[in-house]
Parts: structure tokens; C-alpha cells; sequence
């Protein structure tokens, strides 16, 4: 798979995360497919604070594989060749907890998302 395509893959898959968590943000009553199912229905008003941060952090993270994919922000692309190692290790550490989550709705939407991202952020960072 080449880097262009990982890219593309990465970010749709980042985007999809982000508009789930805008959701959450905004009252969506998902909880129980995020955070361990802690909070089934709608989030407390911490968490929904906490959704809105994760969307800015994935916002960032899908920038920088933009980057460095050379599909967007030429000017990040320096910056991309340390920084995409940051987007690797998130995506796994992602994959983990998804993996390990009791939720089991949970597990069975993101974790295979997870799962490709860190692929995908990989073949971009070793491209």
C-alpha cells in the first residue's frame, strides 16, 4: 500500500473518530461505545469537555500524517518526519485500549478502526 493511500485511509478513518466524538460532545447518547462504557447514554459534562479535546488531538494527529504523506501542509513536512512516530504510538496505544475495553460495542467498532490507523500510520511513517 503505498504512503498517498495510507494517508487518505488514515485521515478518513481520523475523521470518522472526530465526527464521533463531536457526537458525544454535543450529547449524543453513544457512551456506551467510548471510555470503557462507563458513561452508557449521554456524557457528563466533563466528559463531553474531554470528547471535544480528543477531536482537537485527532484533528492534529490526522494533520500530521497529512503531511507527511505529502497530501496537505507542506510547511508541517519537516516537522512530520519526528512528529509521525507521535501519531504511531497514539494509534497503538488506541488499539490497546480498544482491545481491552469491557465494552464490548466498543471493541467491535473501534478496535478494528484502531487496528488500521496504526497500520496506516506506520506505512506513512516508514514510507
Amino acid at each position: 500500500m503505498s504512503i498517498i493511500v495510507s494517508g487518505i485511509i488514515f485521515s478518513f478513518l481520523t475523521s470518522i473518530v472526530i465526527l464521533f466524538q463531536i457526537a458525544l460532545a454535543l450529547g449524543a447518547p453513544w457512551g456506551h461505545f467510548a471510555m470503557g462504557g462507563k458513561y452508557p447514554g449521554k456524557f457528563p459534562v466533563s466528559m463531553r469537555v474531554l470528547a471535544v479535546f480528543q477531536a482537537f488531538v485527532l484533528v492534529f494527529l490526522g494533520l500530521i500524517v497529512l503531511s507527511r504523506s505529502e497530501l496537505a501542509l507542506n510547511q508541517w513536512y519537516e516537522f512530520s518526519h519526528s512528529a509521525i512516530w507521535f501519531v504511531v504510538a497514539f494509534s497503538v496505544l488506541s488499539s490497546i485500549m480498544n482491545l481491552i475495553t469491557r465494552s464490548t460495542g466498543e471493541r467491535a467498532i473501534w478496535a478494528p478502526v484502531t487496528i488500521v490507523m496504526v497500520i496506516t500510520s506506520l506505512i506513512v511513517a516508514l514510507g
